[in-house]
């Protein structure tokens, strides 16, 4: 199965999560200090079934990757979901 990790800015420097299945709200948590952050507790609140997720910022997919890929490279996503949303946003004003 493949999760979306939906992420938004919840105030100043505070980010919450909720990681879904085909628009089923699974779990997910409020006021962590970052993107990364919210990667990794999303991560770890999965069972076996997933392999995949999709990381959306601000309601902007920025990427689906392989769970090992998110474990290793949370940070680099992180920037990743920052920039996509950031240029997605530009092109819309």
């Amino acid at each position: 199965m493949i999760v979306r990790f939906n992420i938004d800015t919840a105030g100043q420097d505070q980010f919450d999560y909720r990681v879904t299945h085909e628009g089923e709200e699974l779990y997910g948590d409020a006021g962590l200090d970052s993107l990364e952050q919210c990667i990794t507790a999303a991560l770890e609140g999965l069972g076996s079934d997933a392999v995949a997720a999709e990381v959306a910022y601000q309601g902007i997919i920025s990427g689906t990757y392989a769970l090992a890929s998110l474990a290793l490279m949370s940070a680099q996503i992180a920037e990743h979901a920052v920039q996509t949303t950031a240029a997605i946003e530009e092109v819309l004003r």
